[in-house]
């Protein structure tokens, strides 16, 4: 799992801009994407690997397993919990929950919101060289519960839909490793960081 996290890093910080292509998913097909605005000039500022199992994880109702979970969070304040899927067609398959506005309803445990969800697959467009996510409208909501500022995470799971109707669902259960967090650059002081 270790060796996937350098990737998952540099892919995170690829995603962050989207393109209107379709997302390949499931045997190749492509995935209709109804792309909201893409935010220009966003980086990543802090970042957050966690180790553990996908208990559950389901994209556009096909299951997979995953490689590790991240939790990625933006200088203008978004938030993802991105997968680096198990599939083996398919190296560059990353899913991201994506939602602005998170907020800890106490010291052990954080909800984000979801607005959409960002799909990468090898077949995506490249900038330098990563593959730039697919975004997907879409409603849902993400749950971590452990403390990000102690580097413990219990468990994360989300769920959203996407608004062509299709489901996506992650159970991440952390196996006890402390969770390997990688300031970038200070965010803002309105940015609401859970690591603060």
């Amino acid at each position: 799992m270790r060796l996937c996290r350098p990737v998952l890093a540099a892919t995170l910080v690829a995603s962050l801009a989207a393109s209107a292509s379709p997302c390949f998913a499931e045997d190749s097909k492509p995935i209709a994407v109804n792309n909201p605005p893409a935010q220009q000039n966003a980086l990543i500022d802090l970042l957050a690997l966690m180790s553990g199992q996908c208990k559950t994880l389901k994209v556009a109702g096909r299951t997979f397993a995953c490689k590790t979970v991240a939790y990625a969070h933006g200088d203008t304040g978004r938030v993802n919990f991105a997968v680096a899927v198990d599939d083996p067609s398919d190296e560059n398959h990353v899913v991201s929950f994506s939602g602005e506005n998170g907020k800890r309803a106490d010291d052990n445990s954080y909800e984000l919101p979801i607005d959409r969800m960002l799909l990468n697959s090898k077949d995506r467009p490249r900038v330098d060289g990563l593959p730039v996510p697919a975004e997907q409208a879409s409603t849902g909501i993400c749950r971590q519960t452990g403390n990000f500022a102690a580097k413990k995470v219990n468990d994360v799971t989300c769920s959203a839909t996407d608004s062509e109707g299709r489901r996506y669902e992650l159970l991440f259960v952390s196996d006890g490793t402390p969770v390997s967090v990688r300031r970038i650059r200070q965010s803002s002081p309105s940015i609401q960081d859970p690591f603060k």
